[in-house]
C-alpha cells in the first residue's frame, strides 16, 4: 500500500463541520444592554425622529434624506442660528446608514453636537 488513506479523516472533518452548522443555527445574539446616561443633555429645539422604516421628522415636518438638509437649514434661519445642537431619537431598528446621513445634513447646517435620545428607566417606552 503506497497511498495514504484519507477517509476517516475526511469522515471526521464532515462530522465537525455538521456540528458547527447546527451550533451556529442554534446559537442566538446576545441582547445589547440599554444604554444608560448619567449626564443631562441641553435643551434643544432641534428634534429629529427616525422610525423603524426610516421616515424622518425633523422638528415638525417629516422629510426624505433628501430633503433633511434643507429642513435643518430652514431651522436655523428661523431660529437665527441659535441652537448648535441636534437631539436624535431613532428607533432600535431603524438603518444606521440613515441616522448617519441625518447626522451627515445637520453638520452641513453647523448643527454639530449631537445627542441620542435613549429610554429613561422607569418610564414606558
Amino acid at each position: 500500500m503506497s497511498t495514504i488513506n484519507i477517509t476517516p479523516f475526511t469522515d471526521v472533518l464532515l462530522v465537525l463541520l455538521i456540528i458547527f452548522i447546527i451550533l451556529a443555527a442554534v446559537t442566538k445574539e446576545p441582547k445589547l444592554p440599554d444604554a444608560k446616561n448619567t449626564d443631562k443633555v441641553e435643551a434643544s429645539q432641534i428634534v429629529v425622529i427616525v422610525d423603524e422604516k426610516n421616515n424622518i421628522e425633523i422638528g415638525s415636518k417629516i422629510v426624505s434624506i433628501a430633503g433633511a438638509s434643507q429642513a435643518f437649514k430652514e431651522l436655523q434661519d428661523n431660529t437665527n442660528h441659535l441652537y448648535t445642537s441636534v437631539i436624535i431619537k431613532a428607533d432600535p431598528r431603524a438603518s444606521y446608514g440613515t441616522i448617519l446621513q441625518v447626522m451627515d445634513a445637520a453638520k452641513n447646517e453647523q448643527l454639530t453636537n449631537f445627542g441620542l435620545a435613549n429610554h429613561i428607566e422607569g418610564q414606558k417606552s
